[in-house]
């Protein structure tokens, strides 16, 4: 079995938002959810193959308005996107467009990433939109400045959230005749409640952070400035837990949420079941018996 990138799906978001935004939303269903790999072994068969082109494609990710950056050291396994195109206010353009596919194609390829961060390195902006719930890995958004339209459902696709006091959230596709096309009519209302959803879709409504956190929208709102070290700290203590639970666990939520209860709780064992027998479970029964940070590997 070969592991099967969500990419044309994050592609397709990105494109349709950047050339026409008229293109039909990305479904957030039990199929696209399942192009993550249902056992464990077919990892493994692949980490050898994903190795030798781990280097090649972190290097390829990069372009003139996207930035990607591995963190070093005990940092090891948290890898940062950062969206850089000043001048048109991180609006997704032909190189931001081929710099997020190589991110994203490169990060689903890589085993030993544990953990993304996403942020903008333009000040008091965010960025355009893209799809990131089909990558295994925890997502955080970083949020600093306007999240609007695209933004923001490239926020809502993200699994975690940070966000500055001064940060500024909206979706004003009704305003230009249009409907959010990117999610955002489906995750929004997963994420705040369908009344809340509807209200801030249908009068385009501009919040803030403070707001934000009040009706459940983000994680956590820092004090300007301070999210994107909000965020680093949530990385690092994701980044220090076992890197196949993390990806079953994200998996088990994922496509649990889209079945009755008795197959969610099926899929959760499903899920459960291949852990018990990887180097990573024994390494942390050792560590916990030996009153010590375990150390895994991700086998």
């Amino acid at each position: 079995m070969t592991m099967k990138s969500p990419f044309k799906i994050i592609t397709r978001s990105i494109a349709t938002l950047s050339i026409t935004r008229s293109g039909r939303p990305i479904s957030s269903n039990h199929q696209t959810l399942t192009r993550i790999p249902n056992k464990i072994s077919s990892i493994h068969r692949c980490q050898h193959q994903l190795q030798i082109f781990r280097n090649l494609l972190l290097q390829t990710a990069s372009s003139d308005s996207v930035r990607m950056e591995r963190l070093s050291d005990s940092d090891s396994g948290i890898v940062e996107v950062k969206l850089d195109r000043p001048e048109a206010k991180n609006a997704i353009g032909k190189d931001m467009l081929r710099g997020l596919q190589n991110a994203f194609e490169s990060l689903s390829r890589d085993s030993s990433a544990n953990v993304l961060m996403i942020s903008s390195s333009v000040p008091r902006v965010f960025c355009a939109g893209a799809d990131l719930k089909a990558l295994c890995v925890p997502t955080v958004a970083v949020i600093e400045g306007a999240a609007l339209g695209g933004g923001l459902e490239m926020v809502l696709s993200c699994d975690l959230r940070i966000c500055g006091e001064d940060a500024v959230f909206s979706m004003p596709e009704t305003g230009l005749a249009i409907i959010p096309g990117a999610g955002g009519t489906q995750r929004l209302p997963r994420v705040v409640g369908k009344a809340a959803a509807k209200e801030l879709i249908f009068t385009g409504r501009k919040i803030d952070g403070k707001d934000a956190m009040s009706m459940g929208l983000v994680n956590y709102c820092v004090p300007a400035g301070g999210a994107y070290l909000k965020a680093l700290q949530i990385a690092r203590d994701i980044n220090q837990k076992g890197p196949l639970a993390l990806r079953m666990a994200k998996r088990a939520i994922n496509e649990g949420l889209e079945l009755a209860m008795s197959s969610a709780l099926a899929l959760e064992e499903e899920c459960y079941q291949p852990l018990l027998n990887t180097k990573d479970r024994l390494e942390g029964l050792a560590a916990f018996a030996e009153k010590r940070k375990p150390r895994y590997n991700g086998e």
